[in-house]
Parts: C-alpha cells; structure tokens; sequence
C-alpha cells in the first residue's frame, strides 16, 4: 500500500512538472486584454474542420482569409450559419470569442 502511494505521489509530481504552463502576457491574437482562451485553439477545434489551414484554404466552408465581410456579417453567420452550407453556432460563443474569432480571420495571410 506504501509503495502504491509512493508510486503515485511521484506521477502526480511528474505531472505537475511537465503540465503547461499559463503565460503571464496574453498572446497576440488576444489584442492585450484578458481572456481565459486560445483563439487559435478555438478556432481549430471549431471552425477547422471546414475552414482548412486555419482558414486560409477552402474544405467544406470557403477560405476565410481577406473575406470580404463585414465584422458584423461575420459574427451574424457565427451566430446564425447559412442553411445547408454553415451550422448556427448560436450562443455557444460569448462576445470576447467572437470578438477573437474575427480578428484571428482578419489577421490571416494567404
């Protein structure tokens, strides 16, 4: 039993010593305000799956880099989708992610 508690004490340390680490500053897709996100994670685990290569290729949504719509027209189609081609995010995504998610697409490069 002792050497069962040993043996797990030492892989909660070495757990803890290999676990990412939260950074002190917001990265730059966080444009310097706080947030409790990676919109780059986000995005992938998301959008990615129809939007390739972070969205600068088309799959089953079109490419995202140099969209032409509006910020608003972007958090619309979040929100709302478009019938038979985008599923309606709805409310899934609070105001600080939206606000993310279109600058990611803004910062695109081809």
């Amino acid at each position: 039993m002792l050497r069962q508690c040993a043996v797990l004490l030492g892989l909660l340390c070495l757990c803890a010593s290999v676990w990412p680490q939260v950074p002190d500053k917001p990265g730059p897709m966080q444009s310097g305000r706080h947030t409790d996100f990676d919109v780059n994670q986000l995005f992938a685990s998301t959008c990615g799956w129809c939007h390739l290569k972070g969205g600068r290729e088309a799959g089953k949504g079109p490419k995202l880099a140099g969209t032409q719509l509006t910020d608003s027209e972007i958090i619309a189609r979040i929100r709302n989708g478009k019938p038979g081609q985008m599923p309606a995010f709805g409310s899934a995504f609070n105001d600080a992610q939206l606000k993310a998610i279109v600058g990611y697409i803004r910062e695109l490069k081809p």
